[in-house]
Parts: C-alpha cells; structure tokens; sequence
C-alpha cells in the first residue's frame, strides 16, 4: 500500500510530495518529489506528521471534563483536606476527591465503554499510542476480580477497539501517605504490597499493539523500602517506568519530613532513576532535582493543560532539557485532548516565566509530541517517518480557519503554534487508516459514545 501525503514533515524539514510505502504494518520506503499521488495511493492533504504519543493518561479522568471548575471562586466546592491536613478548597486536592467518587463507580464494562470512547478522541486528534498510567485494579472496597487484571484489560481492549497502540503502565499503589494505609477510595487501587503488585501485573502480556510497563503512583502511594521492587521489576523486563514526581508542594514537604530528602533523590537512592524512567510532572524541583534528573537520562512528561488546569504551577522543562531529560508530552486528566496544545502550551508557559521567546523550535515540540514520546512509551521504532519505523502517521489540515494562508514549508510552526486537534483529518496505525477525513473509521459516533459512557457514571 502506498501513502501520498501532499507534505510531509520528515523531522528536519517538510517535503511536499512525499510516498510513503507501508508493508506489514511498518514504512517499506520513503519517496519524496512525488508531484502527484501514484496510481492506487491513498491521499493525505494537509501537513502528514508521525503520530502523535500522549505519554499519560488517565481515561476515566475524561468524566469529569467541565463538571469540576476548580478555582471557580464561588466557594461551592467541598473543603477536604491536603496530604498533611491542610485547609485546601479549590485546590488539586479538592478535585482529587471527586476523581474518586468517579472512580469508586468503575466496573471492568463501564472502563471498556468509557476508554473505547476516549481513546477514539485521541485517535481523532492523531494520537496513534497512549500511555494509561492505570491504578483501577480491584472492585470497590479492595475485592480482587476473578480476573486480577480485569480493568487492565478492559483499557488494552479498549485501545484496540478504537485502534491505537497502548503501553499499560499498571501502577503500584499502596499507601494514602508516606506508609499509611490506603484510605477507603485507595483500597480498590492497592495490591497490599509491591510483590503482590509485581505477581499480578506479571500476568499481563505484550501484544502487536500492546506494551507493558510499569509505574510508581508517587513516593507518597509506595513506601520507600518497596520502591526497588517495582523498579527491579521493570528492569528485568527492560519495560517503561513512569512516576508521579513533585507535582505538588505538598508531597515535598512530606518528603522532606517523612525522610529527609526530596521525591527524586529518594527515589535514585532506592534505583528508580534511569533512561527508561520517565517522571510525569516533575514540577517543583530543586536545582540538584534537575541535575540528577538529567544525569540519569530520566525523562520527564509534562501534561501543560492539565497542569494549568489544576492550578499545579509550571515545571522546569527547558532546564530539565539542557540538563539531559527528554521531553514527552501528556493529556493526563484530557481537560481537552490536544497533544498539539499540550506542545504549544509548554513553549508559551516558558514564555510566561521568563518573559522570553523562543526556548524550542516547532521541530523540537514535534519530537516531544512524536519520537520522544513513544520512546517514553517503549516504542522505539516509532514516531518517525522513515523506512523500517511503525506506519504510524497523522495528517493536519493547512486549509482551516486556523491554519489558512500559511506557507506549508513552515508546515512544523503552523502545527505547533497554530493547528488544533480540530484540524486533524487523517490517522493511519500500523498501516491501517483509523481516521479518514475528520471520521472514526472503527467508532462511528464518538461524541455519542462519549456521552452515553459518561451518563452511565452519573446515573
């Protein structure tokens, strides 16, 4: 099968007239100067990009998209408590509260119903490989199902239905803080202990567009002496291992208190740091944070519209870059799913800190958003358009209210700084054309399947 994409950004520059030749499921060839589509081709107008990787997720976050305003000043939303007691309305910690009472309603069938809808949205916005940083393990109360991995296998059908690639980071989560014990929402996320996780998650497998990785919820949620279980156990495997790292004040302080250091030095001295160790967030660090991060080759997942969302602060990604941490990018709590604005928001957050332009090209977002995540993801060979990688690809349209006019030679700047998730037309995976023309080929109403997914929540 034979692609013509009508551009095509080929990581250094964007080509116009580009063939991309696909056998069993990978890029055969790469022509350009291809003045038009061969006979038999499937065409691409627009700008054709590797797809796009979101490396966090949390599907069943997508029910509470506009229902929660956090920070809306009018003082309706119930006052919980932070990690260390604190006075926190209108905060991160509020809003974790109601994730919970969302989560507690979760069955193996309500999960697949709803991931099968997020994941289509994504595959919608040209993500072809998501990252589910999945702690939704047992019913309600800590019950196991009769299948262990029952949820985590509702999230890997459901990816498969929708037609993305999925890395399943199952997440070891044992403690509501610093070795207490799970409180009543948590007891449905823990395992008991870190063997006990590594037994279970043990018993889930690879596939064609399956991996399986591994993911710490936060220093906080695993005591600090078990910590080399999970990652010894990543090792072994030579598999992803994600972790939650200083997204909030709080847990620093915690840290500190709990045992005399911050997040990521506790977590390098018991083994978790590494190239294959990606930390999500990573927003309130230390200067020697950043070093060690960097030292490491530990990457870091920023999650920019999440992050602003609830109100967690900025991180230091371009000090994390020059320090040697490869940037990945992230919807997290999907308050909208748009790799492309979640590239654009951590430039311009940059922007607002130090009231200077410029810290990436659109070319260095677009790795972010491409190559380097689905490396975060253990999808080396994909992310690229080039031959022998994954026939992953997305195509942005150049002739939208937002995209018209530009000169498609600048095809990376009009995605990056421009283009929407609304502008993406084309999705192929594995060779396989997912979306065509703005349509889910595999869900044919998505916003349906989005709504009706989410009123069985609430009902």
């Amino acid at each position: 099968m034979t692609y013509w994409a009508e551009h095509a950004w080929l990581g250094a520059n964007v080509e116009p007239g580009v063939a991309l030749e696909v056998a069993d499921g990978r890029i055969a060839a790469v022509r350009t100067g291809v003045q038009a589509p061969p006979p038999g081709a499937e065409v691409l107008r627009g700008l054709t990009v590797p797809g796009l990787a979101n490396a966090h997720s949390h599907a069943f976050h997508r029910a509470l998209r506009s229902t929660v305003q956090v920070g809306s000043g009018t003082g309706s939303s119930p006052l919980v408590r932070g990690p260390r007691g604190e006075r926190a309305p209108d905060s991160f910690w509020t809003w974790r509260e109601i994730m919970y009472e969302v989560a507690q309603k979760l069955t193996p069938e309500s999960y697949f119903a709803l991931a099968r809808a997020v994941y289509a949205e994504m595959a919608l916005a040209g993500i072809t490989a998501v990252g589910e940083f999945h702690y939704l393990h047992h019913a309600p109360g800590g019950t196991p199902y009769a299948d262990p991995n029952a949820m985590g296998e509702a999230l890997i059908a459901a990816a498969g239905d929708a037609g993305i690639r999925i890395t399943l980071l199952d997440t070891a989560y044992l403690s509501s803080g610093f070795g207490a014990p799970p409180d009543r929402h948590q007891l449905r996320f823990s395992d008991g202990t870190a063997e006990a996780w590594a037994t279970r998650a043990a018993l889930l497998k690879d596939g064609e567009q399956v991996r399986i990785g591994a993911a710490i919820h936060s220093v906080r949620a695993v005591p600090a002496a078990q910590l080399s279980t999970v990652a010894a156990w990543a090792e072994e495997r030579r598999a992803p291992l994600h972790v939650h790292l200083s997204e909030q004040t709080a847990e620093n302080t915690a840290c500190q208190e709990a045992h005399g250091r911050t997040p990521t030095r506790l977590l390098a001295d018991h083994g978790v740091l590494g190239p294959r160790t990606t930390g999500v967030h990573n927003t309130h660090l230390t200067d020697d944070d950043v070093a060690l991060l960097g030292s490491t080759v530990t990457g870091t997942c920023m999650c920019p519209t999440t992050e602003r969302d609830l109100a967690d602060g900025i991180g230091p990604a371009a000090a994390l870059q020059r320090a040697g941490s490869p940037l990945s990018l992230g919807s997290d709590s999907h308050a909208v799913i748009d790799l492309l604005e979640e590239a654009r928001a951590m430039e311009l957050n940059e922007r607002l800190r130090t009231r200077t332009r410029g810290h990436w090209t659109a070319a260095a977002l677009l790795r972010a958003a491409t190559a380097d995540g689905h490396a975060a993801l253990g999808w080396d060979d994909a992310g690229r358009l080039e031959a022998g990688a994954l026939a992953d690809f997305t195509t942005i349209a150049l002739d939208s209210v937002r995209t018209a006019g530009a000169l498609p030679r600048l095809g990376a700047e009009t995605a990056v700084f421009a283009a929407t998730a609304s502008d993406v037309r084309d999705t192929v995976v594995g060779g396989r054309r997912v979306v065509r023309d703005g349509a889910h080929a595999l869900v044919p109403d998505v916003p349906s399947a989005l709504t009706e997914a989410i009123a069985a929540l609430r009902s």
